[in-house]
Formats: structure tokens, C-alpha cells, sequence
């Protein structure tokens, strides 16, 4: 198990592409350290007052994140922070709950104000607050006519953040090598994975059965009527496709506006969703090879794609063997990997991968481990935010597979064919030792009679393959297929102007988009 290859938050795209435009690499901090939140707990700091369940108060945002990863950003006084009470189970809609952290940016005019547009940005894992917070602008087209809303889904950071053991347990977790070579090896990694799904168990044992995709639905359902909104109107952006369309599946009556950008198909197996997502990764590694050589002035990593290929191979071979000091840490294979992964999100981090790459080379890991650190969540008092383990825990809830040893093995064998660099056994390592019990409910997905969904998928998707948008447009019976002929995660962050007319139009104006519509890369 190299890594888990999330389909990575907007917060992790924009913090890299910050990174290659020369804002530094420090990782991003998703929230504030420290222990999980009991439930029914009021995080008082960031949410404002907590009024009955189905009202928000707002106030002041106090602790979020600042794009390095230090200490909180100086509140924002155009955001707005506030906590919803949901069920922790809604078979006991009046036991105990959940205080569901969400935010605000409010419409700036001048049109006339349409409602909200809540966000989910990914993950899954990734914090709502956090990354609305730091990616307003992005978004600021919309939120003329909009208030922006995002929120931290149930077992994400602020509300009640599945948390898997202390930075030791993590830090082991994280910085494992890639594939095993050695019985010994093998019993090693199952050791780390086992100890870190024992710590999720430990640390967060009471809401690990209730933060699958099904009841995120339910909660943003529960936003909706907060919001005083008849229908959601809703961007999702990754994990957060699969999200949206639980969410039509379960509420189609009230679909409102629904964008989904470098969408999941919620249908596939742990197998094939590794199998896809490898080649998938293997592809934006080979275009930015093909980049960096075509490119003016001389590639750092190599003279062509085969020697650029062979010196990465070559770095990772020594890493095993030896892993890189980077001040009183180490630059592990596995961490390397991880952050050669993070940078093909975005086109706009190749620069900073070539870099990143002809440092390590010389013995210099330090961008290498930032990229892999933002990618994880670690931020830079060596503490953790959720993401890494509110991934494993919704992620195995949404699915009933529990693979073998001899099923992973197969699976292995099949993504170390398609790609020798990013080839795993994948998400199933993991969910085969979780703690409990996951259902197959969120990977089955209709919302026909609802509202036109617009589904926008890219054909140089790493994280998403493009494979999976004609998918889930026709498995959700309303769905609007957009194509994006370029690369990177996500369409709309790409910042191409055809794709954003799209979404803006149908978004603010109501224009369905033409079928079959493409957009060929700017």
C-alpha cells in the first residue's frame, strides 16, 4: 500500500498550485489541533452560539485555518461560522446529536439574490469550513447572486472529527513504503494499518458507524431547511459528486441547481475504483514527463521521458533503501510518492514537481515531504488534521467489501502492471481490518424526475478518471454530461473560461447546458 488516493479537497489543489506560483510550500492546516469532540460538544470558537436543532446562529469565524498551516487566520468579517444540531442516528432523530460546524460567505450583489449554494469540496474528509474560507474567491462570480455555504461533513474536523491515534501513529501510518518485497515487509505494513484502524476505534469508536455518505445527505438536507432554501442548489466537487448524488437519490423532489465537477461513480468495486484511479495517475504523470522535456530551457528531471522515468525510479529504488534526513525527519519512499501524487493534481504544481523532483535528486527532500505533508494533513507542529482519517472511516462505511489477503494481493499484482509508481492494493487494505461494518446504500445512486444535474468530468483527471462522469450522468437518470479536454482535478478550479461559462450559466441563469457539451482545454 503506497498511498490512499483520495480524490483530493480543493483546499489540497489550490494550496499546490500556490506552492508553483511561488507562495511557499508549507502544508495546509485544515483546523486547529486537538482530540476529538465528543458529541454534542459546541466548539465555541468557531461556530458561534448553538440554538435548537434546525437553526444556525451565526457569528464570527475565529479558527480557521491559514493556508500555511499555522496558527488561525484574523476572522474574516464577510464570513460567517455557525453549528447545526443533526441526529447522530437517524433511526433516533431524538437522541443524541451531532454539532455539524458550517460557514458562510454572504451574496455581494449586484444581481438578485437566488438562495445558497452549499459546496462539498472533497475528500472524502476535507473540511467544508476550512476550504470555503480559503477558496471564496475562487467562487466569486457565484457569490454575487449566492451566499456561499460549505460545512465540515459529520467525522471531519469540527464536527466530530474522526481522529486515528497521536502524530506517532500517524506519522507511522503515513510514511510507509510502498509495495512489500518480503514476507517481512508484509507483516510490517499489516502491523501499521492494523494499529492505525485499532487507534480510529479507540479514539473515535462512538461515531465511526454514522459518518457514511447516506447520512451526510440526510444532514444536508437538514442545512437546506436551516438555509430556508425550498430546493439545495449544490456545487460538489469530487467525493463531493458522489455526495450530491446520494443526496438526489434520497431528496429528489428538492434538487435545485446541481453542479458536479471530476465526479465519482459511487457503482465500483474497491478493485476497480484502484485499478482505474492508478492508470489514471500514471497518465498525469506521463503528460507531465512529456511537458517538462518539450518545455523551453533544459528538464530537470531528465533529457526524455525514458531518462526522466528511470531517474524517478531510480530516487525511489535509494529512498527504500535509504530514506532522505530532512531536518529530524525522513523523506521515505512512501512519503515521496505521496507527494509526486499530490502535485498531479494541478497542472499549475508541475513546476514545483520538477523542482521538488532535481532537489531530491541532489539529496534535498524538503519540497518533496511539504507536498506529501499537505497531502496528509499534517501540519507544521507534526499534529494532524482529520483528513487521513475521516477518509479511511467514511470511505469504508460507504462500502460492505471487505477484501481478503488474497483479494488485496490480486489487486496489487493488476495496479503494479499498470503503474510500477502508483500501483497499490488500495483502498481495501484498510477497510478489510475496519472496526466496523459498512454498507453499500451510498454506491447506489437514481435520481430521475429530478432537476437537470450538470456533470462535468475532465479527460486528464487523475484523481477522478474521466471514465466515471458518462457513469454517474447516466446512472443518475437527470444528468447533463459537460466534457473538459484538459487536465487536472477538477474542471472548474482550472480556471478555463468555457467550462465556467457553463457552470455560471446554469448556476446563476438557469441555462441547462447543450448534450455532449465540450470544452476544449484553453
Amino acid at each position: 500500500m503506497r498511498r490512499i488516493l483520495t480524490a483530493a479537497t480543493v483546499t489540497a489543489v489550490l494550496s499546490t498550485a500556490l506552492a508553483a506560483c511561488g507562495g511557499g510550500t508549507s502544508p495546509n492546516g485544515y483546523g486547529a489541533a486537538g482530540g476529538p469532540s465528543t458529541p454534542g460538544s459546541v466548539q465555541s470558537s468557531a461556530q458561534g452560539s448553538v440554538q435548537p436543532s434546525g437553526t444556525i446562529a451565526w457569528g464570527p469565524c475565529t479558527d480557521i485555518a491559514r493556508p500555511d498551516g499555522q496558527a488561525p487566520a484574523k476572522p474574516d468579517p464577510n464570513l460567517q461560522c455557525g453549528t447545526l444540531k443533526v441526529p447522530l442516528d437517524y433511526a433516533k432523530p431524538a437522541g443524541e446529536t451531532v454539532d455539524m460546524a458550517v460557514i458562510r460567505a454572504k451574496a455581494t450583489g449586484p444581481g438578485e439574490r437566488i438562495g445558497s449554494l452549499v459546496f462539498n469540496f472533497g475528500g472524502p474528509g476535507g473540511s467544508g469550513v476550512d476550504t470555503l474560507a480559503q477558496a471564496v474567491k475562487v467562487f466569486g462570480t457565484l457569490r454575487t447572486r449566492y451566499d456561499l455555504v460549505s460545512f465540515d461533513p459529520r467525522g471531519v474536523e469540527r464536527s466530530d472529527g474522526v481522529r486515528c491515534g497521536d502524530s506517532r501513529i500517524m506519522d507511522r501510518f503515513t510514511s510507509m513504503n510502498s509495495v512489500a518485497t518480503s514476507p517481512a515487509e508484509q507483516a510490517e505494513m499489516d502491523r501499521v494499518i492494523k494499529e492505525f484502524a485499532n487507534a480510529c476505534q479507540q479514539t473515535s469508536g462512538k461515531v465511526l458507524p454514522y459518518v457514511g455518505t447516506v447520512n451526510a445527505a440526510r444532514d444536508m438536507d437538514r442545512l437546506r431547511g436551516a438555509l430556508g432554501d425550498n430546493r439545495l442548489n449544490y456545487f460538489g466537487i469530487s467525493y463531493g459528486t458522489q455526495l450530491g448524488a446520494v443526496y438526489a437519490t434520497e431528496f429528489t423532489e428538492n434538487v435545485g441547481r446541481f453542479v458536479l465537477d471530476a465526479p465519482l461513480d459511487p457503482s465500483v468495486t474497491l478493485a476497480r475504483r484502484t485499478l482505474v484511479q492508478t492508470s489514471g495517475f500514471q497518465h498525469a504523470y506521463e503528460s507531465f514527463l512529456k511537458d517538462c522535456v518539450k518545455g523551453p530551457g533544459e528538464c530537470a528531471v531528465g533529457a526524455d521521458v525514458t531518462i526522466a522515468n528511470k531517474s524517478v525510479d531510480n530516487f525511489l529504488a535509494d529512498l527504500k533503501e535509504k530514506p532522505l534526513p530532512v531536518g529530524d525527519r525522513k523523506l521515505t519512499q512512501g512519503l515521496a510518492g505521496t507527494g509526486i501524487a499530490a502535485a498531479l493534481y494541478s497542472k499549475l504544481s508541475w513546476p514545483l514537481l520538477e523542482q521538488a523532483l532535481s532537489q531530491g535528486f541532489t539529496g534535498d527532500g524538503r519540497i518533496l515531504l511539504a507536498l506529501a505533508d499537505n497531502y496528509n494533513g499534517r501540519k507544521p507542529d507534526g499534529s494532524y488534521t482529520t483528513l487521513m482519517s475521516s477518509f479511511p472511516a467514511i470511505s469504508c462505511a460507504d462500502t460492505a467489501e471487505r477484501p481478503t489477503p488474497q483479494e488485496l494481493a490480486k489487486i496489487e499484482k493488476a495496479a503494479l502492471k499498470i503503474s510500477p509508481l502508483f500501483g497499490s492494493a488500495g483502498l481495501g487494505t484498510i477497510c478489510r481490518v475496519w472496526p466496523v461494518p459498512g454498507s453499500d446504500e451510498a454506491r447506489k445512486v437514481n435520481a430521475t424526475g429530478s432537476a437537470p444535474i450538470v456533470v462535468v468530468g475532465g479527460t486528464g483527471d487523475p484523481a477522478t478518471p474521466y471514465e466515471w462522469a458518462p457513469r454517474l450522468t447516466a446512472e443518475l437518470g437527470s444528468g447533463v454530461l459537460v466534457t473538459y479536454k484538459g487536465e487536472g482535478h477538477g474542471a472548474y478550479l482550472s480556471g478555463d473560461t468555457c467550462v465556467k461559462k457553463v457552470v455560471d450559466g446554469y448556476l446563476l441563469d438557469g441555462r441547462t447546458p447543450a448534450k455532449d457539451t465540450t470544452c476544449p482545454a484553453s
